[in-house]
């Protein structure tokens, strides 16, 4: 199809053709990218910066967590709608986008930076979670981590998107068990709630963990990945726009659903740190959470947070291994194979524990690159939903465009506040 028609017929200029498949509407066959790009709210990141707010603070950054779970559904739709609309992910139109070659490779590198340090958290998660549950070394728990990733994402290559969105749900569901239990066994203070939600702070170290909160929240590769995601789910193209609403209208569902379940689960991280473990020593620790839960709570829930949180790392990896090849991919055209992408980004997780490197302190050192990342993720992703060049009649209103330049203004400046206070000290 020329050019010209192709653009008349969808309203979208994005360069080069999108492959012709019928769009299926049957209602939940169209949910999945979220829930899968969901997993990485859930990540051993987001588990250690709630647990920690929780028994250092209480209730106090509940409000915190909501922001963040508002601030990260208007971010993932934005992602999934440049993926529906244009058939191509953040890193396929940025290298389309980027004329010159150096800052291509620039962009790429800082990108690719982001998804090991990503790796890196989720790794030492699921490493730490198997020595919990099966005394298993830490540096064997980090290649068997490494090993079931690479096995889920040869679902996806293999399988297609579908089956490797079931496989990613499941280990989600888990996630939820695990994490969810504790609130069964010992319920928090309704009052103790509901004053949570006023925002304010307590000192330097609540401010710290309100923005490692959001940094462990919203992360650059959950951005590239929602994009691919939904690109991969939907890869057609759309023929009338009222099917392209009908998609968006589907992930706007899907986002909605992925985004109550992270922040469900991260709220009752929080919940359950803050009723139980408030004033217990040990808990900014993986294994000092686990400790503490199993003291206070009983070995039931702490082996069921030991799952959720290998979970967590298992998924979180498959996740986060996917979107660092469609930022290799995407910005470079390049493609290598899966095992050997694979193995290369496992092995700095894999030093760190072989040489002994605290497991957690890694994962703060991890979440501090996150943060420098989170910029030339955002500020891209607003802007080029903004264009009509870009997603035609399907570009952002003027609100929902003032609303991503604000939450990335406030998202940029918290972890600039958190880059600030772990220099600091």
């Amino acid at each position: 199809m020329p050019k010209s028609a192709r653009i008349e017929e969808t309203g979208v200029d994005y360069g080069v053709p999108r492959r012709g498949i019928r769009v299926p509407w049957t209602g939940l066959s169209l949910l999945g990218p979220a829930l899968v790009a969901g997993v990485a709210y859930l990540d051993p990141g987001n588990v250690a910066s709630n647990m920690t707010a929780g028994a250092r603070y209480g209730y106090l950054l509940v409000w915190v967590v909501l922001a963040g779970n508002v601030m990260a559904w208007l971010i993932q739709y934005l992602s999934a709608k440049l993926g529906v609309v244009t058939g191509r992910s953040l890193p396929e139109v940025l290298g389309a986008r980027i004329s010159n070659p150096w800052a291509r490779r620039a962009y790429w590198l800082q990108a690719e930076l982001v998804a090991m340090a990503t790796d890196i958290a989720e790794v030492l998660g699921g490493a730490v979670a198997l020595n919990l549950l099966f005394g298993i070394p830490l540096l064997l728990g980090g290649v068997i981590t490494g090993t079931v990733s690479i096995v889920l994402l040869a679902v996806h290559s293999r399988r297609g998107a579908r089956h490797f969105e079931f496989v990613i749900i499941g280990l989600m569901a888990l996630i939820v068990v695990g994490f969810v239990a504790g609130l069964v066994v010992a319920p928090p203070d309704p009052a103790g709630v509901v004053g949570g939600m006023l925002p304010r702070f307590a000192d330097s170290g609540s401010v710290l963990l309100a923005a490692s909160i959001l940094g462990a929240t919203i992360m650059p590769h959950a951005i590239y990945a929602h994009s691919a995601l939904a690109r991969d789910r939907f890869p057609a193209t759309v023929s009338r726009s009222h099917s392209i609403r009908t998609l968006l209208t589907a992930t706007r569902w899907d986002v909605t659903i992925a985004m109550l379940i992270a922040g469900s689960v991260n709220l009752a991280i929080l919940l359950v740190a803050a009723a139980n473990l408030a004033g217990v020593e040990g808990t900014d620790s993986l294994e000092g959470a686990h400790a503490a839960i199993t003291a206070n709570l009983g070995p039931l829930i702490g082996t069921l947070f030991a799952v959720g949180l290998l979970a967590s790392g298992l998924a979180s990896t498959s996740v986060g291994a996917y979107a660092g090849a469609e930022i290799m991919h995407g910005l470079l055209t390049v493609r290598i194979p899966l095992l050997a992408r694979r193995l290369v980004t496992l092995i700095p997780a894999l030093v760190i524990l072989g040489v002994g490197f605290d497991p957690t302190l890694a994962l703060v050192l991890s979440q501090v690159v996150l943060s420098f990342g989170i910029p030339f993720a955002l500020i891209p992703l607003v802007a080029l939903t903004a264009q009509r060049r870009t997603l035609g009649e399907h570009a952002n209103r003027r609100l929902t465009t003032l609303l991503g330049i604000l939450f990335s203004v406030l998202i940029i400046t918290l972890n600039a506040v958190l880059l600030s206070l772990v220099a600091t000290g």
